[in-house]
């Protein structure tokens, strides 16, 4: 097989050193935005909030129950979600009956208790799904909706790759060049890891203009080891338990109705990415489970809700290798992480810029998948339903960056861009007249996600 055009659906053809490297990719890709949630949260909480080891380890054991859920067949890596941060500022700032003379650390386990139901209202949805069948729900999620909603997701993650590239521009373009030119011209191994050699060169670049006294743009160090310094080498995460009220239960579940919606479309971009229809096998039941059950498991232990990463779809997007098992290998590199808080702090230290200059080509590709998806599907857009749906679902995602805020019971509930344009297109598709799709069909063209994709060609032998 030519490992330069094929994709590679089992990563053992290539050696368990590879395997490792590829692992160790996907944990970077993760690293960033996994990490920075629990830091937003803590300003939130005023220094008294989510501990990065325990986020961490719950990504980690969040993604291997996953796997395990899901028959160990989907290539997906549950990260932190931001989903759920406007929750945690909501409880942050709760001033009345039990919260009233409460610290701030002492009202952190009583949002992650909203998290632990939020988490479990994804097996109601999943019931759902088992009790009526897979085509019955999927005919509500036609192409001409779950591809703008990948599109979407690409598309909202992209300022926060410009935000974190402007701090240093020159590192980010070493970081997207250096991708660029080994996924292009590579060869060999070198081709399947674009990403980790974008991070590893830039980063010693960065190493170098620090040691020069070279500073970002805005005078401020492009390196900081303040943090390496003081961590330990060996500590165990400190984990706490979770905590039940009603009002921060209404403030924090009902954030699942947008997360289960952006599940559905992180589960139709990554069956897009590798060519197989996960929605349906193992099916979007068992999905929903992994990915509830992780959320309240994380949250149970004092940690964040998870949610599948597009950053590693994107990954599986450059690199081809779509074998789960070297996400399982990322998960147990962020588990052992979670254990050596100095080398926690170490990666920890890798510069904004790097990430966003990553970012530029992992929130791109996922875009792309949603623009191949459109194509692919032969979504006519001679159609006036499927012009409104898609520019509907198009504005809301990227239109509402900070959300739609509004109060229920005096609970203050915010739901995510991504959320509202689900929600809209589905419910638009539902009410049109004229659809021109059927799930179940065609099954060559439901073959991939459960969305019509073409069907992958079995490789000769």
């Amino acid at each position: 097989m030519n490992h330069e055009t094929e994709p590679i659906r089992d990563a053992a053809v290539l050696g368990v050193p590879k395997m490792l490297i590829l692992g160790l990719q996907h944990m970077f890709a993760m690293f960033g935005a996994t990490i920075l949630v629990p830091i937003l949260v803590n300003n939130y909480f005023e220094g008294e909030g989510l501990s990065i080891q325990v986020t961490l380890i719950c990504a980690g054991v969040g993604t291997l129950f996953f796997h395990l859920c899901s028959k160990l067949k989907v290539p997906a890596f549950l990260g932190s979600s931001f989903a759920f941060l406007g929750g945690f500022s909501t409880v942050a700032n709760l001033e009345t009956g039990i919260f009233k003379d409460m610290s701030m650390g002492e009202k952190l386990p009583y949002a992650c208790g909203g998290i632990v139901i939020a988490g479990l209202l994804y097996l109601i949805l999943a019931l759902v799904i088992k009790l009526a069948g897979i085509k019955k729900v999927m005919r509500f999620l036609p192409p001409v909706v779950t591809g703008p909603i990948i599109i979407c997701i690409g598309l909202s993650l992209a300022p926060s790759a410009v935000t974190n590239a402007s701090s240093n521009w020159f590192l980010a373009l070493i970081a997207l060049s250096v991708i660029i030119i080994f996924n292009i011209w590579g060869k060999g191994m070198f081709r399947i890891i674009p990403i980790l050699l974008g991070v590893t060169i830039s980063y010693g670049a960065a190493l170098l203009m620090n040691a020069c006294g070279i500073t970002n743009p805005d005078g401020s160090a492009i390196l900081d080891f303040t943090n390496v310094a003081a961590a330990s080498v060996v500590g165990l995460p400190p984990f706490q338990w979770c905590k039940f009220d009603v009002t921060a239960i209404l403030v924090m579940a009902p954030i699942a109705l947008a997360t289960m919606m952006e599940h559905i479309g992180d589960m139709s971009a990554i069956s897009a990415t590798v060519g197989e229809n996960f929605i349906e096998n193992p099916g979007l039941h068992r999905t929903l489970i992994g990915d509830g059950l992780a959320t309240s498991f994380s949250a149970c232990i004092g940690g964040p809700a998870n949610t599948t990463y597009g950053e590693n779809t994107g990954v599986l997007e450059l690199s081809k290798v779509y074998d789960p098992k070297v996400i399982r290998l990322a998960a147990v590199y962020a588990i052992i992480l979670s254990f050596l808080p100095k080398f926690s702090e170490i990666i920890s230290s890798l510069p904004a810029a790097i990430i966003g200059g990553v970012s530029f080509m992992l929130y791109g590709m996922i875009s792309a998948i949603g623009v191949r998806n459109v194509v692919e599907n032969h979504v006519d857009f001679t159609k006036s339903r499927n012009l409104i749906i898609a520019a509907v679902i198009l504005v809301s995602g990227l239109g509402f960056s900070s959300g739609l805020t509004f109060s229920v019971s005096g609970t203050s509930i915010t739901l995510t861009g991504l959320a509202i344009a689900a929600i809209a297109g589905i419910f638009l598709n539902a009410v049109l007249p004229g659809k021109d799709y059927t799930f179940g069909e065609n099954p060559n063209a439901d073959a991939s996600r459960g969305v019509d994709m073409k069907p992958m060609k079995k490789e000769k032998k």
